[in-house]
Formats: C-alpha cells, sequence, structure tokens
C-alpha cells in the first residue's frame, strides 16, 4: 500500500476522528473507503453521462420510440394481451 500525504481541513479531521473511533477503525480505513465510494460514484456517473450522450445521437438520428407506443405497451402490461417492446420506428 502506498502512502499520499493530504492537508485536511480542521472540522473533515474532527469527523474523521469521531467517525474512525464509532466504527472502531483506523483513520487509514475510513479514509480508503471514502475514497473508494467516490471513485465509484465519479465512474457511474461519467457511464451513465457517456449513455445519456448516446442516447441524444440516436434521438438526433431519429431512432425514437413514440410515446402512443410507449403507452400502449405499459397500458397491456400484466393483461392476456400483452405487447411486445416497441422498437424505434414502429
Amino acid at each position: 500500500m502506498s502512502i499520499t500525504s493530504v492537508r485536511i481541513q480542521a472540522e473533515l479531521e474532527n469527523g474523521l476522528d469521531a467517525l474512525a473511533s464509532k466504527l472502531q477503525r483506523s483513520k487509514s480505513w475510513v479514509i480508503n473507503q471514502a475514497i473508494r465510494e467516490f471513485i465509484e460514484k465519479q465512474e457511474l456517473e461519467q457511464q451513465r453521462w457517456q449513455e445519456t450522450l448516446e442516447a441524444l445521437t440516436s434521438v438526433k438520428q431519429g431512432k425514437v420510440v413514440s410515446g402512443e407506443a410507449v403507452h400502449a405497451w405499459l397500458g397491456s402490461w400484466g393483461s392476456a394481451e400483452e405487447l411486445p417492446l416497441p422498437k424505434a420506428g414502429e
């Protein structure tokens, strides 16, 4: 494991001390958990942003499903004649 030095604001240091004590863990463990969760969250946000850009590109290319088709599909849920998932252009 590598060592990294950081400056921590006093109020964060107090919270870190309190949390580490409450969890009966080291401050290092708490910091590692926080960084891990932050990185995972940022990666997920970047993935969602990329998926949003791809979806917008699809819309610009006309690859969309009409609102009527979606409402009909949703309205058929749970019925004996449930409709298949609508596809773009239908």
